[in-house]
Order: C-alpha cells, then sequence, then structure tokens
C-alpha cells in the first residue's frame, strides 16, 4: 500500500457537505479544501457566507477556497474582498473568464494588487495559465486551477498540459499548481509524479484513496467474493 503522507502532491477535498467536510478535516492527509457555488447548490447551500463561515471553523488554518459567484467584473471585485475578510486562510476563485469569454484579467490584477489570495479556476490550457500568471501580483500565495479531467473528458491526455504549466510557474514558487476535477485515484499518482503541487479530490473519489496501491490478486479474489455474495442475495436460481 501507498503511504499517502509521502506524497509530494498535496490532497485537497472539493466538496460542499458540511458533514463530509467535517469528517475529513479530522484526517491529515487532507491539506486543504476546495468548493465552488454548483457543488454547494447540490448540497443544499441556501446561505452562502453563513455555511463558509461555519465551514471555516471546521477546517481551522489550512487553505481553503471559495468562488465568486458574480458574472459582472466590479461585482467579482466587490465578493472578492468580502469572501478574502473571512479568513487568513481563504483564497478566492475567480473564473478564468466571465460567461461571455471575456478574460477576468482586470479582476485578477486589482485583488492580487492587494494582497488577496486567489485561486484562478476553469482552465484548460497552459496558455490561459500563462496570462492569469502575469496578472497574479508576486507578493502574494495563489492557485491556478487546471481542469485536467476536463481535458481527458475531451480524449485528450492531460499530462502534457499539466507538466507545462509546472513548467510555467517554476519561476514563481508562491503560485501553486492545483490538478482539478480528477477522474479517478490514478490521477492521484500522476499529478504526484508530474509534479503538480495539489490535487482535488471530490468527497466519494476521497473513499477509494485506500486503494492506492492495492494487491491486486487480493482486489480480483474481493471482487469475485462480491459478485458470488451479491448473486445468492438475490435469490437468483436457474
Amino acid at each position: 500500500m501507498v503511504d499517502l503522507t509521502k506524497l509530494r502532491v498535496q490532497i485537497f477535498a472539493d466538496g460542499a457537505d458540511r458533514a463530509g467536510i467535517e469528517t475529513l478535516a479530522r484526517n491529515p492527509v487532507i491539506r486543504g479544501f476546495t468548493t465552488n457555488p454548483t457543488l454547494m447548490r447540490a448540497s443544499g447551500v441556501s446561505d452562502y457566507e453563513a455555511f463558509a463561515r461555519d465551514v471555516l471553523e471546521l477546517v481551522g488554518d489550512r487553505p481553503i477556497s471559495f468562488e465568486v459567484f458574480a458574472d459582472d467584473f466590479g461585482e467579482m471585485v466587490r465578493q472578492g474582498r468580502r469572501i478574502a475578510a473571512w479568513g487568513a486562510q481563504v483564497f478566492v476563485k475567480i473564473p478564468v473568464t466571465n460567461i461571455g469569454g471575456e478574460a477576468t484579467s482586470g479582476v485578477i490584477r486589482t485583488l492580487s494588487s492587494e494582497g488577496v489570495q486567489l485561486n484562478v479556476t476553469a482552465m484548460t490550457t497552459p496558455g490561459q495559465v500563462e496570462r492569469v500568471v502575469a496578472c497574479l501580483d508576486p507578493g502574494t500565495r495563489h492557485f491556478v486551477s487546471l481542469f485536467a479531467g476536463r481535458i481527458a473528458d475531451t480524449g485528450r491526455d492531460p499530462l502534457p498540459l499539466v507538466r507545462r504549466c509546472v513548467e510555467i510557474l517554476e519561476p514563481r514558487p508562491e503560485i501553486r499548481l492545483i490538478w482539478a476535477s480528477p477522474r479517478e485515484i490514478l490521477n492521484v499518482v500522476q499529478a504526484d509524479e508530474v509534479g503538480c503541487h495539489v490535487i482535488t479530490v471530490t468527497h466519494d473519489l476521497l473513499k477509494k484513496l485506500p486503494l492506492l496501491g492495492k494487491d491486486l490478486d487480493e482486489f480480483s479474489l474481493e471482487t469475485v467474493q462480491m459478485f458470488h455474495r451479491d448473486g445468492v442475495s438475490a435469490g437468483f436460481s436457474l
């Protein structure tokens, strides 16, 4: 089995389920947390700030990202400032563009220059990462999120793109790359091997982490036993 504490890549829990966050906050393998409006809506969150402040009490000093939900640039800045004020461990998620495809460069420059810690999100190309990095103030810690899982959904291998982003960030140690939207536990191994700093993993996928490095013969036998157990439980007969 793999010792998760020895991985170079840091595992952040991605979700908005309060009970799940409370449980994962007790796990030393989880080094940070992320969420977004889609996950919050799916979890039934109705009061954004109340939920965020509650969760901040659970995660302690580990980094956590909350996303603006405005589309107007001025409103993004206002929301970003308000979110940033909730705690020193807060990173404000800013999408790489608005819904019309206009780059949020001005928003990123403004907030970053004010010392707001950002997590620029929804990126799928190294070109986007390069443009964003150029806007980030060097005096503040930031994350940039490459949605490697969505890249893979298009039939493209995300690894060369992640490698390129790691290279882009080499001169900027205050900026850390996130492998976002993983689809399987293999992605944790891949992110670690390629030198990605962080991988965000959903609560459901985190349940599979104990399988990392599992003996394959043992896994095969457990699978056979499962099929047999379920066939018997179903009462099948021929």
